[in-house]
């Protein structure tokens, strides 16, 4: 089966936050497509049955419309959540990269462990045990 909804996500350094993503959180690199200077135009990313395309910052259509956390004042309008069978061994990877805990990891009233977290250029990810799949309805 395939996902029907994908986050897409711009970097000023693509690479890098390829490299981050897949340590931290085990992300799989499915495509990776190159552009201009080395940069990455396109690239694909695939965990368990959820996927996030990423790209390069660029002066182009998108570019006109999508900003950068770091642009925002490190705000945003969304997160993405990622379902992980250890939120606690996922909590201590981000931190020992680095990242900026946004929410302390703990018990989700909805169930499960959680937290949040930017990654390397600010990006907000919620991370949890939490499957709302697997729940039944509320």
């Amino acid at each position: 089966m395939s996902s029907t909804l994908i986050p897409c996500l711009r970097y000023q350094d693509t690479q890098a936050a390829i490299d981050w993503l897949c340590h931290c959180f085990g992300f799989q690199q499915k495509l990776i497509v190159p552009g201009r200077n080395g940069k990455i135009m396109h690239a694909e990313l695939t965990l368990g049955g959820g996927m996030v395309m990423l790209g390069t910052h660029a002066d182009d259509i998108l570019g006109q419309v999508i900003a950068s956390p770091d642009q925002l004042g490190g705000r945003q309008s969304q997160t993405t959540w990622i379902t992980v069978a250890d939120a606690d061994d996922t909590y201590a990877r981000v931190v020992d990269k680095g990242a900026a805990i946004v929410q302390e990891i703990d018990d989700a009233p909805f169930g499960g462990r959680v937290f949040a977290c930017r990654d390397l250029e600010g990006h907000v990810w919620h991370v949890g045990t939490y499957d709302p799949w697997a729940s039944g309805p509320a």
